[in-house]
């Protein structure tokens, strides 16, 4: 499981919060300001933020509009009080994942932000797998590809030949370059690998 980033200047709480998710083993990093986190915060930084509206200094809010200008796509769930409602419906049509109102139900909070973390770690699990599929497209010659495109699309040696205005021997072998270096066995696998990416 990934790691919670609680921001908090109340150390109190802070430690209230990380206490709660520990007792429920979620991983948790407690940061004392939105400046600190936003200093030591790097585009592979994984997890959620558990981010409170208003700090000293930076503001929740200042924070999750900095990140998202930085590129950080980490799901935020934003800890606000009653008169912060509508600050909060704000961030989330920027893309907040969530915000939850003080006093808080314990396990209601905990159960979202576990969620959240499923959320990011599949996301990232994703993301990885197309830049894996990427990496490999990446690695085919022009006439390679030119062969899976028409493998793909359903297309027999003898015809890919024609199409090519090359061999039929010559479309074998670029047929098992593009299998070995794509990691599929059949044209159905590679189908799906390259249908799944899209």
């Amino acid at each position: 499981m990934t790691t919670l980033h609680i921001v908090d200047d109340d150390e109190a709480i802070r430690d209230a919060l990380g206490w709660l998710f520990q007792s429920r083993n979620v991983p948790v990093s407690g940061w004392p300001s939105a400046e600190a986190f936003l200093e030591a915060w790097r585009p592979d930084t994984a997890g959620c933020l558990l981010l409170d509206i208003r700090m000293e200094g930076m503001s929740g809010l200042e924070l999750f509009d900095r990140l998202l200008a930085k590129g950080c796509r980490m799901p935020v769930i934003f800890l606000t009080g009653h008169g912060d409602v509508p600050i909060a419906v704000g961030a989330l049509k920027k893309g907040a994942r969530d915000f939850v109102e003080k006093p808080f139900n314990d396990n209601e909070l905990v159960d979202r932000v576990i969620d959240a973390l499923a959320a990011d770690a599949e996301q990232r699990e994703r993301e990885a797998g197309q830049a894996g599929l990427a990496a490999r497209l990446g690695t085919l010659t022009q006439r390679e590809r030119q062969v899976m495109e028409l493998v793909v699309a359903g297309r027999l040696n003898k015809v890919i030949a024609d199409e090519l205005g090359i061999s039929m021997r010559t479309v074998e072998v670029h047929r098992s370059h593009v299998f070995e270096k794509m990691r599929v066995k059949t044209a159905v696998e590679l189908a799906r690998l390259l249908t799944g990416a899209s």
